[in-house]
């Protein structure tokens, strides 16, 4: 079923919609959760809660690109429960090292004023990431957004490990630079 038809179920308020979604992008949406949060019962319930809150913003939001739009749902849901679930505790999962390698280039948010330069700051990557030729791009997002580990990344762009850590970590650089040049970041 297309997307536009899909959507179409949800504005008419057709439970439908949620099996059509499932059917189309729960795959895509597990694998998403689950490089986020490494257990089957904690993906399970966080497409549920996706399917849940897409019910919610549909109507009246009409995605433009619904596979993104689900995509974001199921990455904040699976993020804040893996916040949630590690709250004492730092674990060694691929979610630790990914916001460990993302500390160079950002600070810590815990407190009112960087909390409110956030919106800013999405703007500032999302631009960065426009602007970087495509195969770099798409590394980049696998790993910081998607949470994808290093080896998964190389498989995929038929590379070495060691070749996507080297770009990962040029790439932080960049952004890191785009940040002070920006003016979110104090040189």
């Amino acid at each position: 079923m297309r997307d536009e038809e899909i959507i179409e179920l949800y504005f008419n308020r057709n439970e439908r919609a949620i099996e059509e979604t499932d059917i189309k992008y729960g795959n895509y949406l597990s694998s998403i959760a689950g490089n986020i949060l490494k257990c089957a019962e904690d993906v399970e319930e966080t497409l549920d809660d996706t399917y849940m809150k897409a019910w919610k913003r549909i109507p009246p939001t009409r995605p433009q690109i619904f596979r993104i739009f689900l995509g974001k749902i199921t990455r904040n849901i699976a993020f804040n429960k893996y916040e949630s679930m590690n709250a004492k505790k730092r674990g060694g999962g691929e979610v630790a090292v990914v916001l460990d390698e993302l500390e160079e280039c950002i600070p810590d948010s815990s407190d009112v004023e960087t909390a409110i330069l956030g919106t800013e700051l999405s703007r500032i990557i999302r631009d960065f990431v426009n602007d970087l030729p495509e195969k770099e791009a798409y590394i980049f997002s696998c790993r910081y957004f998607f949470t994808e580990d290093i080896s998964t990344i190389a498989k995929k762009y038929n590379m070495t490990n060691n070749n996507v850590s080297v770009m990962l970590s040029r790439l932080r650089g960049k952004l890191q630079k785009r940040l002070v040049r920006e003016g979110y970041l104090a040189s």
